[in-house]
């Protein structure tokens, strides 16, 4: 029956993920051959993106060249890359700061960070997944870089095709586990309702206007 559902799925787009289909394109649009460090890349979902380069992670396993903590990058050289790749990491980072100064000094003058987190979005992999980052918490961890630019992943009404996307992954319904897709094909519909959703404040008394005040996450290019 799972299987069976799973194809039905499939069939009409109800598992192709939102983050990750623009994750992917976030990515694609910054690739390079420079020789990157690819912190918690695993087994390299983006290696195609990024051919030059050296993986590590907490544990060892396909496509992990090193192991060791981010925390803690002193088996690398000062200025030893020319990009870091940090996708879907700092979350997972108990002293993120620490990690972030360490991506800082393996960098070369003029190399680039690309990274990504999340702001509005489940807990996943637990029980290591410790922050949410807003845009002015990331300004905060990267005051020190000489140029950051910060783009939220999704608009207000899109997170919540994101949340109900995650429902249906990470939850069972009453009666039913089954049910969940319902919620996959909510994800869907929620996104034609952008229209909705007129101007945005950063406040509930509506002083100062701002855009995006709920986004799945963050995407960051800093330069060092």
């Amino acid at each position: 029956m799972k299987y069976v559902l799973l194809q039905v799925f499939r069939w009409f787009g109800l598992t192709e993920k939102l983050v990750r289909t623009r994750l992917d394109k976030f990515l694609r649009t910054h690739r390079t051959n420079s020789r990157t460090l690819d912190i918690g890349g695993g087994s390299g979902p983006y290696k195609k993106y990024f051919p030059n380069r050296v993986c590590i992670d907490i544990k060892g396993g396909e496509g992990v060249d090193v192991i060791c903590d981010a925390h803690d990058l002193s088996v690398f050289k000062d200025g030893e890359f020319d990009c870091v790749l940090c996708t879907e990491v700092l979350e997972h980072l108990h002293t993120p700061q620490k990690a972030i100064d360490e991506m800082r000094r393996v960098l070369a003058v003029g190399g680039k960070l690309i990274l990504t987190t999340r702001f509005i979005f489940p807990l996943h992999n637990i029980p290591g997944d410790y922050f949410r980052f807003t845009r002015y918490g990331l300004q905060y961890l990267l005051r020190e870089w000489k140029r950051v630019e910060i783009k939220e992943e999704t608009n207000t009404i899109d997170t919540f095709s994101v949340l109900f996307e995650r429902l249906g992954f990470q939850t069972n319904m009453l009666f039913n586990k089954y049910m969940s897709w319902l919620w996959l094909v909510l994800a869907k519909i929620v996104p034609q309702l952008w229209w909705l959703v007129t101007r945005e404040y950063g406040e509930v008394e509506r002083k100062n206007k701002t855009k995006h005040i709920m986004t799945s996450g963050y995407y960051v290019v800093a330069e060092k």
